[in-house]
């Protein structure tokens, strides 16, 4: 299998200077670099530069996507709009990490697919992705427990620890588990989120309020008439400027507005969702067996009525001394074989069944097939 990686970063809340730029050109010859992104495909050798480091540096949000399976999704945001202590009830091992710098927080989510199985189009899911972004900035939680659910799927293929299991309970449970956005339903794809698990979770998740829960417009505009005359200044500026992309985001914060419902203590242990989630699983599969097992049911009761015409066809095949036909002959045979027994007159195709072998029993292509398919 040939190599295939795909490194993406973005700059979103601030352009990259000339100067950076020349710095990220350091780090690759070939990359396309602009004042917002970084993009490179590596089908031989590697990125040179060490991506948390140059998010930490230069940009907002990387993805990176290899065909031996690895997905990964670095973002950055400022400290003031997600903080390190909300996050890290849903760290988990090597999946799920966070720190900080002096002025931001950066989230490392990583999903690993040991089948090794290639993602077409993986390339462009960033643009799916950056969407929660925003979402965690505003204080919606649903991505980080979209993570936390990636993550324990994750560790229970790694880890055998059953006792650990009953032990570790699961992270604040955020509102609307069971209506994701856009970015959050591609996040839960690209992360690999089971979807059983994630049934199972989300029946302890708040349903998400119909109204806003920041404030109202009378509100904010109390808010904002009691800000000073400054720092209004200072943002009328920025906007003046331009490009502000953070600005609205900024100004909630400072307002103190919110967009997301308040999580709830989650109760169930790492155990009982996985436990939940195979259970639901199994039951699936049995349904979709008895639905296949009805249909077939089915199937077979009017094949019955129509056996005299499957008779016709089969000597019609075995008359042309065709192997194609003889392979359609005995497909035949096989289906009514099943049908008689359905119906409860196995014995009556028995009986036909021998008078056709007698009939033909000169040709060995055909009684050779017969055996095979245990017609006897």
């Amino acid at each position: 299998m040939s190599e295939h990686q795909y490194y993406e970063f973005q700059a979103l809340d601030r352009p990259l200077s000339h100067e950076e730029q020349n710095q990220l050109r350091t780090v690759s010859t070939r990359a396309r670099i602009t004042a917002t992104s970084f993009t490179n495909t590596y089908n031989w050798g590697d990125l040179r530069g060490d991506p948390r480091r140059m998010v930490e540096r230069y940009f907002d949000a990387h993805l990176y996507v290899a065909n031996w399976g690895t997905h990964r999704l670095i973002l950055r945001l400022p400290q003031q709009t997600l903080a390190l202590p909300t996050v890290r009830p849903y760290c988990l091992d090597h999946h799920v990490d966070a720190w900080t710098t002096p002025t931001h927080l950066l989230l490392d989510l990583t999903s690993e697919d040991e089948e090794g199985e290639e993602d077409e189009g993986a390339d462009d899911s960033l643009a799916a992705l950056i969407g929660v972004r925003d979402e965690l900035a505003t204080g919606d939680l649903r991505p980080l427990y979209l993570a936390w659910l990636s993550a324990l799927t994750a560790q229970g293929f790694e880890d055998d620890d059953e006792e650990e299991f009953q032990t570790a309970f699961e992270p604040p449970v955020p509102a609307g588990l069971n209506a994701l956005t856009a970015p959050q339903r591609a996040l839960a794809d690209f992360l690999r989120v089971d979807a059983d698990l994630l049934t199972v979770a989300a029946k302890a998740s708040p349903a998400t309020p119909k109204e806003p829960t920041g404030p109202s417009k009378k509100e904010l505009s109390r808010l904002i008439a009691a800000l000073p005359q400054e720092e209004k200044d200072a943002l009328l500026l920025r906007l003046a400027i331009g490009p502000a992309p953070r600005l609205r985001l900024d100004l909630l914060h400072r307002l103190g507005g919110s967009t997301a419902h308040a999580p709830v203590t989650g109760q169930q242990s790492a155990a009982q969702l996985l436990e939940a989630a195979h259970a639901l699983r199994t039951e699936r599969g049995r349904h979709a067996e008895r639905q296949r097992a009805a249909a077939r049911a089915e199937y077979l009761t009017d094949l019955a009525r129509e056996t005299e015409s499957i008779w016709r066809q089969v000597e019609t095949h075995i008359a042309t001394k065709k192997t194609s036909a003889y392979d359609k002959a005995v497909a035949l045979l096989a289906e009514l074989r099943d049908a008689y027994h359905h119906t409860g007159q196995g014995t009556d195709f028995g009986q036909r069944l021998t008078l056709l072998r007698e009939t033909y029993q000169r040709r060995p292509g055909l009684i050779l097939r017969l055996d095979r398919h245990g017609l006897r």
